[in-house]
């Protein structure tokens, strides 16, 4: 990364409200996000992570249209429940806002004046189905059919969610309108509608794509094919629920912005309502957005690509002084594997196979979800939930290896050296290159965390506890015990050391695990505020002094039973993690 920036723009996709977050939700654009807004916390460094809901779009009306109650009945219950779900899941946002603040249609409406005023906005007229029986434009999930690309029978008006196609409304097989109390045939009409020219942003949208070879090659490949082939697309929608069209035109009226232009804007929407909440004034957010110092980082899943790495690009291109992103993390998907086939499977409501956070938060603990989901996280595939090895991997790695060391280190120092770091005796080679080696595993659990490679980073975390372990077992302190109290001293005084290093490195991955350890240790693991503060990661490099006072140890990760988790697994296949 270049030194140039003096702060860090994280922001993570906006999570539709119409519908429970789930695990796929957190492997793919929460977890890495936070795992490293921690990490750059504990280096000091100025960070401000936004996130928040998006409110607007035909989906949360059709829900509240089959519910019998209104889109914002709609939001308000799913904006709640997700807010609660990544608290407990120890999300660290700045803020989590909405898409349906106030502020937000200021937001929006700015950005669309001003890419009208600079040419980039047209009014065309487009086919769309409409029903003669409810009298209306049908958009998107108001209308059902066939896929023209897969054959697909249940596809949406405008893509299949079975093949991920995008198509016109006009080339749908067999339309039907998608309305309570609604299934007639719809017919072909015409709608004037307002269209961005993401043509015009072609060439400086390839050249920023190339100024960053770093980027991971989902991304690149996914974004360098839409930038081919660039057309103007719809910004706009029949429907009343969004942001109105700033535009005194009687066509306007019954029409709103579009939900996919809207939502990123969102990250700036909340940056200015983070701002005047926290009593820094109107115009705190510009530094974040408009100051190139600023790294701006974007932690997105594939699906979102286009949106993240072209389409909001374009749109901060037709603004005055916004900075672009300067990295695109995008990971692939999280399946989930059935027990009965031993095949992954795409996570799916009609299935009944996705596991919302909120069932899991209420069965697991928050370190062994976020241990087990970053182990597996798909950075460069899709990778796949599965009830056996999320047993075998935190049991096996998190609760043998690391929190195995840390406890009996901790137990059998407090036991014989009255509670205290023991003052050591003479360094033998082996005392001496574990000390050695702890820096320079910490700058491994960093350089990894640095380049975006988090399963990467997680190994070497669990690595530095291999490593304890078998100098523990080789110096048997259990047996020095009883002939040299020194020697005993020596290597728990080592030992202790470790554990500061583990307790530093688990920190951006486990914050519970990783707060609780601090405690009995009596260190510190401030969360640094979007200011930035002191590199607690460097300073966990300097030695605990010989004679430190330390709590009473507990057990950081207790085990999962293995009838227990059969149990849940059984729960979830009768589709009931929900």
């Amino acid at each position: 990364m270049s030194t140039k920036f003096e702060r860090t723009l994280v922001t993570s996709a906006l999570p539709y409200a119409n519908g429970h977050i789930h695990l796929g939700h957190l492997a793919g654009a929460y977890l890495p996000a936070d795992i490293y807004v921690r990490y750059k916390r504990l280096r000091g460094k100025k960070v401000l992570y936004i996130c928040g809901s998006d409110e607007y779009g035909v989906p949360i009306t059709l829900t509240a249209l089959k519910e019998g109650i209104s889109p914002q009945d709609v939001i308000d219950r799913y904006h709640a429940a997700n807010a609660e779900s990544f608290a407990r899941f120890g999300m660290s946002f700045d803020v989590y806002g909405r898409t349906s603040w106030p502020l937000h249609v200021d937001t929006t409406q700015a950005f669309f004046q001003a890419l009208g005023q600079g040419g980039h906005i047209d009014q065309q007229e487009m086919e769309l189905w409409h029903s003669e029986a409810s009298d209306r434009f049908l958009p998107d999930r108001y209308v059902k059919g066939t896929c023209p690309k897969c054959g697909y029978a249940d596809a949406n008006g405008d893509e299949c969610e079975n093949c991920g196609a995008q198509y016109a409304a006009h080339e749908l097989i067999d339309p039907r309108a998608n309305i309570p109390g609604d299934s007639s045939t719809p017919a072909l009409r015409k709608s004037a509608h307002w269209f961005l020219r993401l043509q015009d942003f072609t060439d400086r949208l390839r050249a920023w794509l190339d100024g960053h070879p770093e980027w991971r090659a989902n991304v690149k490949g996914i974004a360098g094919g839409w930038v081919s082939e660039l057309h103007a697309r719809c910004i706009t929608r029949d429907t009343d629920w969004g942001v109105p069209i700033p535009i005194d035109d009687p066509i306007a009226q019954g029409k709103r912005i579009y939900v996919w232009f809207d939502a990123p804007i969102g990250y700036v929407t909340n940056t200015r309502q983070w701002g005047i909440d926290k009593g820094l004034g109107d115009d705190a957010w510009q530094p974040w957005w408009k100051d190139n110092a600023t790294r701006l980082i974007h932690f997105i899943g594939k699906d979102n690509v286009p949106f993240h790495a072209v389409i909001f690009p374009a749109m901060l291109m037709g603004q005055d002084g916004y900075i672009l992103p300067d990295q695109v993390v995008g990971n692939e998907y999280l399946n989930v594997v059935n027990r009965e086939t031993g095949v992954a499977e795409k996570g799916s409501k009609s299935k009944g196979n996705m596991i919302s956070v909120r069932w899991f938060l209420e069965r697991f603990s928050q370190d062994a979800a976020r241990y087990y989901l970053a182990a597996i996280m798909p950075e460069s595939r899709d990778a796949a939930f599965d009830w056996d090895e999320f047993r075998n991997r935190y049991n096996g790695e998190l609760c043998d290896v690391v929190g195995n060391f840390v406890h009996r280190s901790l137990t059998m120092t407090v036991k014989n050296f009255d509670g205290k770091v023991p003052e050591p005796g003479a360094l033998d080679a082996d005392d001496q290159a574990l000390l050695d080696s702890l820096p320079v595993q910490l700058d491994g659990v960093a350089e990894a965390l640095e380049e975006f490679r988090f399963r990467l980073s997680l190994e070497r975390f669990i690595e530095i506890g291999r490593k304890a372990n078998q100098y523990f077992d080789a110096k048997a302190p259990w047996t020095t015990r009883k002939t040299d109290l020194v020697r005993t001293a020596t290597t728990l005084y080592v030992c202790c050391q470790v554990v500061r290093t583990l307790c530093t490195a688990m920190a951006p991955f486990l914050p519970a695990g990783a707060e609780k350890l601090a405690g009995i240790l009596n260190i510190a693991l401030p969360n640094n505020g979007p200011d930035g503060g002191d590199d607690i990661w460097t300073a966990a490099k300097a030695l605990l002094s010989a004679g430190a006072p330390l709590n009473t140890p507990e057990v950081l990760f207790p085990k999962l039973d293995p009838d227990y988790i059969a149990a849940l697994a059984e729960e979830h296949r009768a589709g009931k993690a929900h």
